[in-house]
Parts: C-alpha cells; structure tokens; sequence
C-alpha cells in the first residue's frame, strides 16, 4: 500500500482489523524486520490492526533530496500517521532508531497514543556519547565456530552465543531480514548516519510536558554494544507505567533464539494496553 504525502509517497502493510497500532523499524531497515518478530504474536491476539511502514529511503519507501535529516524523517512520519489515522488513537512500537522516533511523536501526539513500546531503544544520537558494554562472548565454542564456511565469521559479526543453533538462528535473520533491508536503503541513509548532527534530532525528544500515562514495555539488551542499556533507565520516570527489562544474553538483535521470553513479554504489555483502553472506556 501506499499513502501519498506533500511530494513523497511511504510505503506500508495495514494487517487487521481493530486498534490500530504502528511499528517504528530500525535505521537502516524496513517493515519486514519488524513483522517478522511480531505477526506470530497477532496470529494468535485478534482486534488490532497492525501497520507496519518503511521510513523514507528504505525498504520500498523512496527517499527525498529534501530529507536529508532526523528532523525531516520525523516530519515524514507525523505526516503519514496524521494521513493516514487522522485523529484516531493508536499504539506505538519502535525499534532502536525506531525507538527515538517513536519518544518525538508521544512528544507530538502523546494525547492521541494509549500505549508505548520501545526495544533496544536508541537513546543518544551520537555514538560516542553512548554508555555501551564491551563485546566479549558469553558462549565460546571453537568448534562451532570452525564449522562456519569461508568469511561468514566475518559476515555474522559479533557472535554472543557461539552454539549450532544461535548461529543459525542469527544467519536466517542476517540474510532473510537485515541484509536484504541494507541493500535496499538509499545512499542518503548512509550520509545522515554518519553526520550525529544529522542524525540526531535538533531538540531532546525525553523533555516531556508530563509524563506518558499510558502502559509502556522498555526492552534492553544487556550485551547491547550498539546502543547498550544503561541510558534507557534514563528515561523511566518519564513513564510512570513503564515495564523495564534488561534481557541477558541479548545483544541489539534480540530477539535471536529467545521466542519465549519475547512473546511473555509483548503479550503481557498487550494486556495492559488492552486494560487501559477499556478502563478509557468506561
């Protein structure tokens, strides 16, 4: 589908039927990395329609000459979701640079927003100012990685876990998801990352009128050395109904091999969200 703007079209999936609620992806992904955690969970939850977009100059989503900062991208996406929900109320889920945006727009539309869900929540724009662990293994297995063909040490990267299955299970979502969203980003995408002034939005995005009210789940990885965990806890107070877990044995991919614990803890926000808006309800 596709939702025209003021010189841009954004490409998007609208799964459902129900309460609406918007994935926020990661920099430079698109849609897919996000319906592929989360569609198993809504197989099984009727009544929320799920919209899942690709940000400008990613996935199928054209870029713009004119868009060339934090500040435009998130320019973009209170367009698209004004578009394309109006004054309706939804839910909000982002995905580390994901996560960013989604705190602007409660910043934004916090009125119009009944829960809030950041994962590996990106924190501070530029990467040296970040509190970020060292990588080191928490699993080492030589023959494991013996196993690997030619140069896919090198492609996987940082491996955590260094068992059959986690390696696979981090393969499958390297080459099914990841790399394929790499390929598919525009140049420009690559030119805002590395400029932190551009990369960065040009105001603090956790200076709040007043705290978020409504059920929030913060997902940490406690070997995250992209965006790390310790600058999450940050912000907690700027929600009073906050869930705050730092996973162990998640770097900023989680979830890997870790479908259990994902689902308890998505499902059980979904409840909360879910007791909330009926207690709007009444």
């Amino acid at each position: 589908m596709w939702c025209k703007l003021d010189g841009l079209d954004v490409h998007y999936d609208s799964l459902g039927e129900g309460r609406p609620i918007v994935f926020l992806h990661g920099w430079p992904m698109d849609h897919h990395v996000e319906s592929a955690d989360y569609e198993p969970v809504f197989a099984q939850r009727p009544g929320w329609q799920r919209i899942y977009f690709d940000l400008p100059g990613m996935g199928q989503s054209p870029t713009h000459p004119g868009i060339d900062t934090q500040d435009k991208v998130l320019e973009t996406v209170l367009q698209f979701l004004d578009r394309l929900l109006g004054e309706r109320r939804f839910v909000l889920a982002g995905t580390s640079l994901g996560a960013y945006l989604a705190r602007a727009i409660v910043r934004e539309r916090g009125h119009l927003i009944d829960g809030l869900l950041l994962r590996s929540p990106l924190i501070v724009a530029a990467d040296a100012a970040r509190r970020r662990p060292a990588f080191r293994p928490l699993v080492e297995d030589a023959q494991a990685l013996a196993a690997l063909a030619p140069g896919e040490a090198a492609e996987l990267g940082e491996i955590l876990v260094q068992r059959r299955e986690y390696i696979e299970a981090l393969r499958h979502k390297l080459r099914t998801r990841i790399q394929p969203a790499e390929r598919a980003a525009a140049d420009a995408t690559a030119e805002i990352r590395k400029d932190p002034a551009r990369y960065g939005l040009s105001f603090d995005v956790d200076s709040l009128a007043e705290p978020f009210p409504a059920p929030t789940l913060i997902i940490a990885g406690r070997q995250d050395t992209s965006v790390g965990y310790r600058d999450a806890y940050e912000i907690i107070e700027n929600f009073p109904r906050a869930t705050f877990t730092v996973v162990d044995r998640a770097d900023h991919g989680w979830p890997i091999d870790q479908r259990r614990l994902f689902v308890a803890l998505i499902e059980d926000w979904l409840d909360r969200v879910e007791e909330y808006l009926a207690s709007r309800a009444r």
